[in-house]
């Protein structure tokens, strides 16, 4: 797969966690397989293709869906919310990328978390909440913070306010990902046509698995 396509499943994982994001906030939930997905794209440290940090392409649909909605040009189908999501994500990792000793937290940490799901199961609120202490002691320190918009009872409760912030942790592994891949900000806005049109082609190979 050529780099650039590698690059449109990277940022997809962006779209797709800022959506998750939103939904969390404003449902309370998501399925157990979205969430699964998210916390098996932070285990997943080395992989040789991006394809393999979401497991599928198929597991991006969300994220494909979302990437052409927010960059399309009909702007009924856009969320604030998710853009400023999104934009959130792509901007901390660009702080977290320079803070070494960050990085050696946030890798210890996953490590430890990896070895606790083989434990429990993947989602257990004992695995999830452990992900979600991880941000709060790195990206959350990291700055501006990422201020979710929600209904209040389901941003108070603390199971679903631990699935925002391990879902937005994954969102932030993607943008990693896309950086490491050559994505940078401003490609978002000047090839942004190219992002859709990939985006549209990945969509067009789900339909016809």
């Amino acid at each position: 797969m050529d780099q650039f396509k590698q690059r449109t499943l990277a940022l997809a994982g962006v779209f797709r966690a800022a959506a998750l994001t939103n939904t969390l906030a404003n449902e309370g939930t998501i399925t157990d397989d979205d969430l699964r997905i998210s916390i098996e794209s932070i285990f997943t440290t080395d992989p040789d293709e991006a394809v393999q940090v979401f497991g599928s392409i198929e597991n991006l649909l969300l994220g494909f869906q979302t990437m052409i909605y927010q960059l399309g040009k009909n702007t009924d189908f856009r969320n604030i919310d998710i853009a400023r999501y999104v934009v959130g994500m792509l901007f901390l990792e660009r702080r977290l990328i320079k803070n070494t000793q960050m990085l050696e937290t946030l890798s210890s940490g996953v490590e430890l978390a990896t070895r606790q799901s083989e434990h429990f199961s993947i989602t257990h609120e004992n695995v999830i909440a452990n992900i979600a202490d991880l941000y709060s002691r790195t990206i959350s320190e990291l700055g501006p913070r990422i201020m979710v918009n929600g209904e209040q009872h389901y941003l108070t409760n603390t199971t679903i306010s631990n699935k925002i912030r391990a879902v937005l942790l994954a969102g932030i592994r993607s943008a990693v990902l896309w950086q490491q891949l050559g994505g940078r900000r401003w490609h978002i806005l000047f090839q942004r046509n190219r992002y859709i049109k990939e985006a549209e082609n990945f969509l067009k190979k789900i339909d016809t698995i």
